[in-house]
């Protein structure tokens, strides 16, 4: 494609919707990195926007929220094919399978780059066995020129049991911004006054409190170390995130006892501050793709322990920058945490490692580049192949 002297091309990124998350945060680290004079950007949300759009720098930036009803929304299909005339896309990118419906008004609307990303299971469909969600996926699979898996598990799931050709896939993984994730945050004014003192060891994850990120089994993992070790007094846990979990944990915090030595911060925008605060950092997801916490973790000097799922083995190098777990498993996952209480050195030796891995494979400029790339290749040569 020439560019010629026209604007710069527009790439719609159709997202189920813009608030806190790992997706929506690499989208808009994206944006924010990709050089402003090389593409547009718009981004449609199917249900709504929260104030997470304001982490977008450029102004030029539309947003739109469709407000898409439950289930079945065939106006939402009308008024995606009314956006995308109105909006003359040169690329729909979409992401996870509660996006991919806007592929159909895409191909009908005539948008010459049609791109979907898959970035991490569904909570209804964990190992990827779910018939229904494979036969949706291969139903749209001859509207879509690219797929971009986040992880090799889900590069295997395309390749497999949907039946994407090699040719058409594209693995990118995500990046990290390491100048506003590195070591060396001071714990005063960062954790609440009181909270943790110079020999508290503070361990924690950030994440929404949701099933699929399963909080309870840390939290579950947290007594029994608690319980364990003579020195379990120190111990501290910090939960930062919000959602339909919090109840459930606030109430097992009760009954053992331990409310005290958790925190539970709710959502937050000093994130990078309070990973760098921590001693160890925890993943207890049921699944996952390609962690943004992990890699914002392992830049901020963390080791740490995750759950054996989709794409942490590709990040957690094992022995190495840390542990991984069977998933719902909080006598494993305490043993894990255990042996970094018992050993200084080797939260620091496996720290170090972590950063220097972030540093040399995951930065978010490789990201950027890697996307941009794609962009490029696609945008001079569109295609209409089949699968």
């Amino acid at each position: 494609m020439t560019r010629g002297d026209g604007p710069p091309p527009l790439i719609v990124h159709v997202i189920y919707r813009l608030a806190v998350g790992g997706l929506e945060n690499g989208l808009v680290n994206l944006i924010n990195r990709m050089p402003a004079g090389r593409y547009r950007h718009a981004i449609v949300s199917l249900t709504d926007i929260s104030d997470f759009r304001q982490r977008l720098e450029r102004p030029d930036v539309d947003c739109f929220a469709l407000h898409k009803r439950p289930g079945h929304d065939l106006r939402m299909l009308w008024r995606l094919w009314r956006l995308f005339l109105a909006l003359r896309p040169m690329i729909v990118h979409s992401r996870n399978l509660a996006a991919m419906d806007a592929q159909l008004p895409a191909w009908l609307a005539g948008v010459p780059v049609r791109i979907h990303g898959e970035h991490g299971r569904d909570v209804h469909d964990l190992d990827g066995n779910s018939r229904k969600y494979r036969w949706l996926r291969r139903g749209f699979r001859p509207l879509i020129h690219r797929y971009v898996p986040l992880s090799r598990d889900l590069e295997a799931y395309l390749r497999g049991p949907v039946g994407v050709p090699e040719s058409r896939i594209r693995l990118i993984c995500n990046g990290v911004d390491t100048q506003r994730f590195r070591p060396g945050a001071i714990r005063a004014g960062v954790l609440p006054s009181g909270f943790a003192g110079e020999d508290s060891l503070v361990i924690g994850t950030v994440g929404r409190l949701e099933t699929v990120k399963d909080q309870l089994t840390l939290v579950k993992a947290f007594v029994e170390l608690v319980r364990s070790l003579p020195e379990g007094e120190r111990l501290r846990l910090v939960l930062v995130g919000e959602g339909s979990l919090r109840a459930a944990i606030e109430a097992l915090l009760a009954e053992t006892g331990l409310a005290r030595q958790v925190w539970l911060a709710g959502a937050r925008d000093d994130v990078p501050a309070l990973m760098a605060a921590l001693d160890l950092f925890v993943l207890p997801s049921l699944a996952e793709g390609i962690s943004n916490t992990v890699l914002e973790a392992m830049a901020c000097g963390l080791p740490v322990v995750a759950t054996r799922v989709g794409g942490n083995a590709e990040l957690v190098e094992e022995g190495k920058t840390g542990f991984l777990v069977e998933r719902d498993d909080p006598t494993a996952m305490a043993a894990a945490l255990a042996g970094y209480v018992h050993d200084s050195v080797l939260r620091q030796d496996h720290g170090a490692a972590a950063r220097q891995r972030i540093e040399e494979q995951f930065s978010l400029d490789g990201m950027v580049a890697r996307y941009t790339d794609l962009y490029d290749e696609l945008c001079r040569h569109p295609t209409d192949e089949g699968a």
